[in-house]
C-alpha cells in the first residue's frame, strides 16, 4: 500500500546548520523539499568529478582484477583513464584507415617512395600507366615493363624514357597513375607503432582498474558532498536561523520525534498533513509475498502517484501467470527457475533480491503451465508416441496413436501417459487446443480488467461514484460474452444472450449516471455519456488484447518444435553431434524471444490495459530520504 505522508518543518540556530544536516543524513527519514528549486544545484567542480568518476567506473569495472593498485589520486586516475579511452578510440580509427590504405597500396608492393626519388636524381623518371591489354604494344619508349593485370582487361605498366627529344607515344586509352602519397612499409611501421601504443594503453587501464574500490569511495564522497551542498542551498536561512522542509511517512513520525528530543542541538519541529494540490513522493509498503514485483518497478522506473492506488499485489499475481502463458514451456520454466535458485546469493548481490525472486516465480509458473499444456522443450505427447512407436497410418502418412500409447507399456508409454494425465489443457487436435488457449486467454483478460475496476470501486467507496465502477464491471463481463459469441458461436455460451445484453445495458446505465454525480440530471447524463464513449469502445480492444497470450505462447511452441524437427532431420546426415548445436541454438534464441515477450506483452497488459482501467497513470516519484551514502 502507498504510505501516508506528512510535511515536516525543522528549524535550528544558524550556527547549528551543519549539525542539523548531519543528523538528518544519519536519521535518513526526511525527503527534503527545497524552498527554492532553482537554487538546488551542486557546485561545478563536484558535479564534474561525479560525472568523470561514474564514466570511469563504467569503463574500468569490467577490467578489474587482482594486483597492486598504482599510487595515484582517484580523480587523477579517472582523468587519465578517460584520456586513454579517448586516445584508444582515435588510434583505432587511425588503424582502420591504415588498413584500408594498405589494401589500396597492395598494388605497389613493398617499394618505398624514397627509392623513386633516388632514381629520379639519377635521371631515371619512372611513370606508371594503365592501358588496355591489347594496346600494350602501342607504347613506344626506352623501357616498357608490364607490372600486373587489372580488372576490365587492363594492365599496369611502368615506362622509362630518358630521351628528351619527343613526348612518349601512348595509346589513346592510356591513363596516368600517380605515385601514392605513402608507401606500404611506412604504413606498416605506423600501424605497428599504433598497435604497441594500444597494448600499452590497455595494460595501463588494467592497472588503473585496480583502483576501482578507491574510485567508488571517492564517488560516494562526492555524491554525499553534492547532496549536502544541495540540502544547504535548498533550506531557508538568515543570520540567526536555518530551516528545512520535506516529506516523511506518518508511520515514522514517532521515531523522528524521539530522535529530535535526543539530539545535541535545539531543533524546532512541526508537521502538517498533505494539502490538496500538493504532490508528495510515493513510498510503497509492499506485503512480504508481493515484494518481488518491486524488481519490475525498479527496472521500469515507475511508481503510482501519491493519490493513486498501489497495484503491486495485482501485478505480483498477474505478471508471472501471463509470462508463463507467453513462454508456455515447462523446460524453459526450469531454466528460468533452477539457476537463480542455485546461484541465488551471487545473482541477488548483482541484480537485487527482488528481481531474482520475481524470475524464480515466473519460472515456477511457467513450469506449471508447461505441464498443464504438455509442452517440454517443444515436445508433446505426440512426439513421445512417435518415438515410442505408437503410430498408425492415415492416408499413407504415419501419425501418433495416443490411444495405443495410453494402452501400451514401456518407458515411452509411461512418459506419454503421465504427460497426458497432467495436461487438461492439451488436445491432440490442434484446433481444439488452440480454442482452449483462446478461451483461457479471454477469461484471464476479463477477470484481470474486472479486478482493476473492483480496485477502483474499493478506492471510491463510500462515494457514490463506486456505482459507476460496478457498472464497468458488468459492462466488461457483457463485452466478454460478445467476444465469446463472435469466436465460438451462441451454442458455446455458458449463459443466455439476453443476460449478456442485460449486463451491457445495466453497466452502461450505471457508469453514465454515476461517473459525475450532480443534482442537475442533464449535466450528470451529459458528462457521463461524453466521458464513457471512448472507454466503451476501448473495452472491446482491451479484452481482445489478451488474446496475445495465446498467440505468442503458441508461436513460442512452434519455434521450439521447428528447431527440434530441423535437428532431428540432420541426424541421419550429421549425427546428433551435428544436430545438437542446431537444437540448442534454436532453444536459446526462443528463450531470448520469450524474455522480450514478457516485457512487450506481459508487462504491457499490466501497465496499460490493467492500469488504465484501474485509473493509475504512474505519475509518482520515489521517496528518497536525505541520507549519507555508504
Amino acid at each position: 500500500m502507498i504510505e501516508k505522508m506528512e510535511k515536516v518543518y525543522l528549524v535550528t540556530c544558524a550556527a547549528d546548520r551543519e549539525r542539523l544536516l548531519q543528523l538528518l543524513s544519519e536519521w535518513a527519514v526526511l525527503h527534503l523539499k527545497p524552498v527554492d528549486p532553482d537554487s538546488l544545484v551542486a557546485d561545478e567542480k563536484c558535479r564534474t568529478g561525479i560525472e568523470r568518476l561514474a564514466r570511469t567506473l563504467q569503463l574500468l569495472e569490467p577490467l578489474a582484477g587482482a594486483g597492486t593498485a598504482p599510487e595515484i589520486d582517484p580523480l587523477e586516475a579517472a582523468e587519465e583513464a578517460l584520456r586513454l579511452h579517448r586516445e584508444e578510440a582515435e588510434l583505432i580509427t587511425r588503424l582502420s584507415i591504415l588498413h584500408q590504405q594498405v589494401e589500396q597500396f597492395r598494388l605497389w608492393g613493398d617499394v618505398r617512395l624514397e627509392q623513386f626519388e633516388q632514381l629520379r636524381e639519377k635521371g631515371i623518371d619512372i611513370k606508371f600507366f594503365t592501358v588496355p591489354a591489347d594496346q600494350l604494344a602501342d607504347i613506344h619508349a626506352e623501357c616498357v615493363q608490364r607490372i600486373s593485370d587489372l580488372p576490365g582487361q587492363r594492365v599496369l605498366v611502368a615506362v622509362i624514357d630518358r630521351s628528351q627529344t619527343e613526348e612518349l607515344e601512348l595509346p589513346e586509352l592510356a591513363e596516368r597513375v600517380p605515385l601514392p602519397a605513402n608507401d606500404m612499409p611506412s604504413l606498416r611501421t605506423e600501424a605497428a607503432e599504433i598497435d604497441r601504443t594500444l597494448k600499452g594503453n590497455k595494460q595501463r587501464l588494467v592497472e588503473l582498474a585496480r583502483l576501482t574500490p578507491q574510485l567508488r569511495e571517492k564517488l560516494t564522497e562526492l555524491k554525499n558532498q553534492a547532496e549536502f551542498t544541495m540540502a544547504t542551498s535548498g533550506g531557508l536561512s538568515d543570520e540567526s536561523l536555518f530551516a528545512v522542509q520535506g516529506w516523511m511517512p506518518i508511520v515514522r513520525a514517532k521515531k523522528l520525534t524521539e530522535q529530535i528530543e535526543q539530539a545535541d542541538i535545539g531543533i524546532a519541529y512541526q508537521n502538517q498533513p498533505v494539502e490538496p494540490g500538493e504532490e508528495p513522493p510515493t513510498s510503497i509498503g509492499y506485503p512480504a509475498w508481493a515484494r518481488p514485483i518491486k524488481g519490475l518497478f525498479d527496472i521500469l522506473g515507475t511508481l503510482p502517484g501519491y493519490e493513486e492506488v498501489d497495484l503491486a499485489p495485482f501485478f505480483m499475481i498477474a505478471l508471472p501467470v501471463f509470462s508463463a502463458m507467453l513462454i508456455g514451456d515447462a523446460g524453459y520454466g526450469l531454466i528460468f527457475m533452477i539457476p537463480p535458485l542455485i546461484l541465488y546469493r551471487k545473482m541477488s548481490a548483482a541484480a537485487g533480491p527482488e528481481k531474482i525472486q520475481l524470475l524464480i516465480f515466473i519460472g515456477a509458473c511457467t513450469l506449471i503451465w508447461g505441464i498443464l499444456t504438455a509442452n517440454i522443450f517443444g515436445i508433446t505427447p505426440v512426439e513421445i508416441a512417435k518415438v515410442g512407436g505408437f503410430v498408425h497410418s492415415v492416408n499413407g502418412t504415419e501419425t501418433a496413436d495416443i490411444a495405443a500409447m495410453q494402452a501400451g507399456s514401456g518407458g515411452w508409454a509411461s512418459i506419454g501417459k503421465t504427460m497426458v494425465a497432467l495436461a487438461p489443457c492439451w488436445d491432440i487436435d490442434s484446433e481444439k487446443a488452440r480454442n482452449i488457449f483462446i478461451k483461457i486467454s479471454l477469461l484471464c483478460g476479463c477477470l484481470h480488467l474486472i479486478l482493476a475496476r473492483l480496485r477502483r470501486t474499493v478506492a471510491f467507496f463510500p462515494d457514490i461514484r463506486f456505482l459507476a465502477e460496478i457498472g464497468w464491471c458488468l459492462f466488461l463481463a457483457g463485452m466478454q460474452g460478445v467476444i465469446w459469441l463472435l469466436f465460438f458461436g451462441a451454442e458455446s455460451l455458458p449463459v443466455s444472450i439476453g443476460l449478456i445484453y442485460a449486463a451491457l445495458i445495466a453497466g452502461a446505465c450505471l457508469f453514465i449516471l454515476f461517473t459525475a454525480p450532480s443534482r442537475n440530471p442533464a449535466k450528470m447524463v451529459g458528462i457521463g455519456l461524453a466521458s464513457s464513449l471512448l472507454p466503451m469502445l476501448g473495452s472491446f480492444s482491451d479484452t481482445m488484447s489478451y488474446i496475445r497470450l495465446m498467440a505468442v505462447g503458441m508461436a513460442s511452441f512452434y519455434i521450439a518444435a521447428a528447431f527440434n524437427s530441423l535437428g532431428a532431420s540432420m541426424v541421419p546426415v550429421a549425427t546428433w553431434f551435428g544436430a545438437a548445436p542446431v537444437i540448442i541454438f534454436g532453444h536459446l534464441l526462443n528463450i531470448a524471444l520469450c524474455m522480450i515477450a514478457i516485457f512487450a506483452h506481459g508487462v504491457r497488459l499490466n501497465m496499460l490495459e490493467f492500469s488504465s482501467n484501474a485509473g493509475v497513470q504512474w505519475s509518482g516519484y520515489p521517496y528518497a530520504p536525505f541520507a549519507k551514502q555508504q
